[in-house]
């Protein structure tokens, strides 16, 4: 008993080791790019030696490649949870589903992934893994968008439609970059918001 009650401990501090190293990864990237972001700034940033980070994640395409998929991850769950607090139906709840999908592509998670898709079309080590994870985070974000907004894609249209809503948060992100854009981003939710409501009634 007494060595599992040693080990614990251990464990959770590897775990939480761990954590700060992959939050942090995300903070560098959002704020200094990739060219900036080193596994060495990194754990400064976390507050850990740079072996205690390599000792995780042995090269710079593990840990920022995990660091991505993790805060996904756990932005996906957070995304659920919020869910709960919007009608129940109707177009109130629609824009509320597109207002939180459009919070997470106006964010620094979306900035951070953003300089790891640029960085992967100019690093060839880098490229497949970046795909494979954005094509891995693509898919959840669709099936949740279409839980949340219990979207029946059997009805011609409503796949597509639902899509268009990820792209065109994508896009409103990317106008976010250089400048304040949310006067002009709340028009489009508004309106988009109506037109994905009818879709999903089977308007198309």
């Amino acid at each position: 008993m007494g060595v599992v009650s040693a080990r614990e401990p251990k464990q959770d501090r590897s775990r939480a080791t761990r954590q700060r190293l992959l939050e942090a990864a995300v903070a560098c990237l959002a704020d200094r790019g990739w060219a900036g972001s080193t596994v060495a700034v990194v754990a400064e940033h976390a507050g850990v030696s740079r072996g205690a980070a390599q000792h995780h994640f042995p090269t710079r395409e593990d840990l920022f490649t995990g660091a991505i998929e993790f805060v996904s991850e756990q932005w996906l769950v957070a995304l659920r949870e919020r869910t709960l607090g919007l009608p129940d139906a109707g177009v109130p709840r629609t824009r509320g589903v597109v207002e939180l999908v459009v919070d997470l592509y106006t964010g620094p998670i979306f900035r951070a992934a953003l300089h790891l898709w640029i960085a992967a079309a100019n690093e060839e080590q880098l490229r497949p893994r970046v795909t494979a994870l954005e094509a891995r985070i693509g898919r959840e974000a669709h099936r949740l968008a279409v839980e949340m907004l219990g979207a029946d894609e059997s009805v011609p249209g409503v796949r597509e439609t639902v899509q268009a809503t990820l792209d065109m948060a994508r896009g409103l992100g990317l106008a976010n970059l250089l400048s304040d854009d949310s006067a002009r981003r709340a028009g489009i939710v508004r309106q988009w918001s109506a037109v994905l409501d009818g879709a999903l009634r089977g308007g198309f």
